[in-house]
C-alpha cells in the first residue's frame, strides 16, 4: 500500500497495488472516528469494476466504527453529495476515481454540510487515524439500499425549464452518469441522442476524462446529426465538457462565460486563477462581480459559499451552482446549458463568437521535486514582480501585464511546477511565454 493515496481532495490509487479492500476498511473505520462514531452515512459508487468489493469493505469499516450505513448503489458523485445534505445524513462516501483510468479507484469523503475531506479540511487527521488503525481481518455487512436518484431528478426538474425541445448529443462515457442522465434529460424536454450510455467500468469507448481527444467521436457525431449542443461527462459525472453546434470544444472559462448569459438577476461569480480574462470581462459587462479563487474543489466550493456567489467555474470545466448548495455537477450543467440554448435567439456558436477573444498557451509542466517546488514558485514570483503591473499570489503567482498575464503554480498532486500565459495578441503571448520560460530556468539554475 502507498501512503500517497491520501491526496489533496480525496483518497485515490491504483487497485489493488495502492489501495485494496483492507485499505478501504481502514479508511471506513478512520472516517467513522472523524464523524464521532454515531449517525447515518450514505455510500455510493461509480461503475468501476473494483467498486462493489471496495464499497462493501468501506461499508464494513463504517459500521464497525459505529455508524449506520445506507447504500445508494451506482450514482454520480454530485447526487451523493446532494443526498447527504438534503436527506439528513451525517456524511457520505463515494467510491470513485473520477476521470482516472479504469485500474484506479478511491474514496471521496463528504461531511454533512457537503464539503469534502481535503487538504484544507481533515485530510491530515484522516491520514493520522488511518496510520494508527491496524486491521488483520473484518466481517462483511449488507447495508440497506436507498433510492436518492428520484429526489435528485425532482430537484433538477423544479430548477430547469426549457422553452422548446433542444437537439442534444451527450457522451455518457459508460460512467455513472448513465444510470440517471438519459432519463433526466429526456424528462426535462431534450431531444437526446446518447452515446456510450451503458455503464461499463472498463470504459470501452475511451478514457473517462473528457478531452478534445476522447470526445472526437462526439464532435464528429455533432455534424452528422445536426445537434444544437453536445456534451461529454467524466467517469463520476461531477464534470461535463461542452461542444457547440459547430463542433468546437469549450474550455471551462468559456463555459462559465456562457452560463452568465442565462442567469436572471446579478451577483458574484467565482472563478479560479487559471481562467481566461474573458470571465472577468463578461462578468463586468453583464453586471456581475467577479471573485477570484484558488484552483480546486475544496477552495472553489468554500469561496462560492463564503461570498454567496450565484455561480462559479474552473478552467477544468467544474461548474458550481448556488441552487445546489454550491456543488459542481456535470449532469445539472448539461440540463442548464440545454435550458440556455432553448432560450437564446441564436445558435450557441454565435453567442460564443461574441465573447472577447484572447490567445492562450497550453499548460507547460516542469518537473520539480516536491520539497522545493513552493520555493521555486516564490522565487519566480519575486522576479516577475519587477516588471508586472499587478501580482496575485493566492495560488502560485499570477503576474498581470498591459497585454496579458503569466500564471506559475505548484502542482497540488505531483512534483511539478506548471505555467501558462495569455495575451490579447499572438505576439504578446509569445513574449509572455518566453518570459515565463526564462525566469523559471534562471531560478532552477541558480538553485533555491
Amino acid at each position: 500500500m502507498s501512503q500517497n493515496i491520501f491526496r489533496a481532495y480525496d483518497v485515490r490509487g491504483r487497485y489493488p497495488a495502492d489501495l485494496d479492500e483492507r485499505v478501504a476498511y481502514r479508511v471506513g473505520l478512520s472516517f467513522a472516528k472523524m464523524l464521532g462514531g454515531e449517525g447515518k452515512v450514505l455510500v455510493g459508487r461509480d461503475v468501476r469494476l473494483s467498486g462493489p468489493s471496495l464499497s462493501q469493505a468501506i461499508t464494513a469499516g463504517l459500521i464497525d466504527g459505529g455508524l449506520e450505513v445506507r447504500d445508494a448503489g451506482i450514482v454520480p458523485t454530485p447526487i451523493l453529495y446532494l443526498g447527504v445534505v438534503e436527506l439528513g445524513y451525517k456524511g457520505g462516501v463515494q467510491v470513485t476515481a473520477s476521470h482516472n483510468p479504469p485500474e484506479w479507484n478511491g474514496f471521496k469523503l463528504v461531511m454533512g454540510d457537503g464539503e469534502t475531506v481535503s487538504e484544507v479540511r481533515g485530510m491530515s487527521t484522516l491520514k493520522k487515524i488511518f496510520q494508527d488503525t491496524k486491521v488483520d481481518h473484518y466481517r462483511k455487512y449488507e447495508a440497506e439500499r436507498v433510492d436518492i436518484i428520484t429526489h435528485y431528478i425532482e430537484r433538477v426538474k423544479a430548477l430547469v425549464n426549457l422553452r422548446r425541445k433542444v437537439r442534444l448529443l451527450v457522451d455518457f462515457t459508460n460512467g455513472a452518469g448513465c444510470v440517471v442522465g438519459p432519463r433526466l434529460l429526456r424528462e426535462i424536454g431534450c431531444n437526446l441522442i446518447a452515446l456510450n450510455d451503458e455503464p461499463d467500468g472498463s470504459f470501452p469507448a475511451h478514457q473517462p476524462e473528457p478531452t478534445p481527444e476522447t470526445l472526437a467521436q462526439l464532435a464528429q457525431a455533432m455534424k452528422e446529426v445536426d445537434a444544437e449542443l453536445g456534451s461529454g461527462l467524466d467517469g463520476d459525472a461531477d464534470r461535463s465538457v461542452f461542444i457547440d453546434d459547430k463542433g468546437r470544444f469549450l474550455e471551462g472559462d468559456l463555459t462559465l462565460s456562457v452560463f452568465m448569459h442565462g442567469i436572471e438577476g446579478r451577483g458574484k461569480v467565482v472563478y479560479d486563477v487559471s481562467c481566461s480574462s474573458v470571465v472577468e470581462d463578461v462578468a463586468r459587462r453583464l453586471g456581475f462581480e467577479p471573485v477570484l479563487s484558488r484552483t480546486g474543489r475544496a477552495f472553489m466550493l468554500s469561496k462560492v459559499r463564503e461570498v454567496g456567489a450565484v455561480i462559479g467555474g474552473e478552467k477544468s470545466n467544474h461548474i458550481y451552482f448556488s441552487e445546489l448548495h454550491g456543488f459542481d455537477d456535470g449532469l445539472y450543467a448539461v440540463a442548464k446549458m440545454a435550458e440556455l440554448v432553448s432560450r437564446i435567439d441564436r445558435p450557441l456558436s454565435e453567442l460564443i463568437e461574441s465573447l472577447p477573444r484572447y490567445h492562450a498557451s497550453s499548460i507547460h509542466v516542469v518537473e520539480v521535486p516536491d520539497e522545493i517546488k513552493m520555493r521555486v514558485v516564490e522565487k519566480v514570483g519575486e522576479k516577475l514582480r519587477q516588471g508586472a503591473a499587478k501580482i496575485i499570489d493566492i495560488d502560485g503567482v499570477k503576474a498581470y501585464y498591459e497585454d496579458g498575464w503569466i500564471l506559475v503554480r505548484p502542482s497540488n498532486t505531483m512534483p511539478q511546477v506548471k505555467y501558462t500565459a495569455e495575451s490579447k495578441t499572438i505576439e504578446g503571448l509569445n513574449r509572455l511565454k518566453q518570459t515565463a520560460e526564462r525566469v523559471i530556468s534562471e531560478v532552477l539554475q541558480k538553485g533555491v
